[in-house]
């Protein structure tokens, strides 16, 4: 089911009232969330600026684990083709320090960030979107705002990498430990991605993937640096990204993606939630196109609709990541995981 008012792209231009367009669109951001509404806008007629801090391809700290995002926002968005490819992953394991919790079901796909991201921004320009590179901009009425999320002071410390030559017991592991949590999940090319979220301080003069091993050994994941230290670590892969906090963000009127709000990174559902947003923004952004809508009403319905389909997913992480941020209560969760008292598939399906 599409949200209410959408219009599927499968639809003529001509059978839109945007045939008489009054304005043009201006998105800040191309990670996925602007990107995918950017096509979206463009395959619907509407003349789409958009400017990117960066360059593509590039590596971004993600997981890039896409989870719980149905074939119909894809579908909405024009991307489904873009993601055809990716590689299928099913199952899950949740560990500590000492070993294995639990082992679940979660289907998703596996794509990094360096391909996806690409072919996105390949598929904006060829439906005549205009992107502008290296750019910054600021807000302003006629702006989407999908430039990730605002800078502030933050105790988190994301960090990502590939390695190559790394067996996974599962299709994504997830290793928890009260120093943060990290996941490793399977990608293209026989690749694996690694990401996690650490609250500690980084060891001075250590870069890199020996920065990532430092911070798994600081949060007593020591079997897990182990294992990668065999592996082979694609250190031009390495990136980091500290300032940030979790949950709705404060930032412009209209925004989207990370901008809008950021769940915490263990559930794997922050590459969805962009994709949603984007198709929360589409049709606030084309009746704002076609005059049919205010900025401030489009920009409200925009905010109001990802409010109403966020909320719930968005409470639930922001609840489960402190328990796994307390000592005393991660110690507990371990006991009864153990004990096989938690519903963790249940759990999964919340943060969805």
């Amino acid at each position: 089911m599409l949200p209410t008012g959408i219009i599927p792209l499968a639809r003529s231009v001509e059978s839109d009232s945007l045939a008489a367009l009054k304005n043009e669109i201006t998105i800040a951001g191309g990670g996925l969330a602007g990107l995918s509404l950017g096509i979206a806008l463009q395959s619907h007629g509407v003349a789409v600026t958009l400017h990117e801090a960066s360059a593509y391809p590039r590596h971004r700290v993600c997981g890039e684990f896409i989870s719980g995002v149905s074939d119909e926002t894809l579908e909405t968005l024009g991307i489904e083709d873009c993601l055809a490819d990716a590689t299928q992953l099913q199952n899950a394991s949740w560990n500590d320090h000492v070993g294995r919790l639990t082992e679940m079901q979660a289907p998703g796909r596996g794509i990094s960030r360096w391909k996806l991201d690409e072919r996105l921004q390949r598929r904006f320009v060829s439906l005549g979107g205009t992107l502008v590179t290296n750019s910054r901009i600021a807000p302003a009425s006629g702006v989407i705002w999908a430039a990730g999320r605002p800078r502030q002071p933050s105790p988190w410390l994301g960090l990502k990498c590939h390695a190559s030559n790394l067996e996974l017991t599962h299709d994504l592991e997830m290793f928890t430990s009260s120093g943060g949590y990290i996941g490793l999940a399977k990608i293209e090319d026989d690749m694996v991605n690694i990401c996690g979220l650490f609250k500690t301080r980084p060891a001075r003069g250590a870069k890199g993937s020996a920065l990532l091993l430092t911070m798994l050994r600081e949060s007593s994941l020591h079997a897990l640096a182990d294992r990668l230290e065999k592996a082979d670590m694609d250190e031009s892969s390495f990136c980091g990204v500290a300032g940030f906090q979790l949950g709705k963000q404060e930032g412009s009127a209209f925004c989207i993606g990370d901008a809008a709000s950021m769940i915490p990174p263990f559930t794997g559902n922050g590459m969805s939630m962009a994709f949603e947003s984007a198709e929360c923004a589409l049709q606030p952004a084309l009746d704002y196109a076609s005059g049919r809508k205010s900025w401030l009403e489009a920009s409200t319905t925009s905010t109001a609709s990802q409010a109403s389909r966020f909320k719930r997913r968005l409470l639930s992480a922001m609840i489960l990541h402190r328990l796994l941020m307390n000592p005393a209560a991660l110690r507990i969760t371990s006991v009864l995981a153990r004990r096989r008292c938690l519903p963790f598939q249940t759990l999964f399906h919340l943060v969805r």
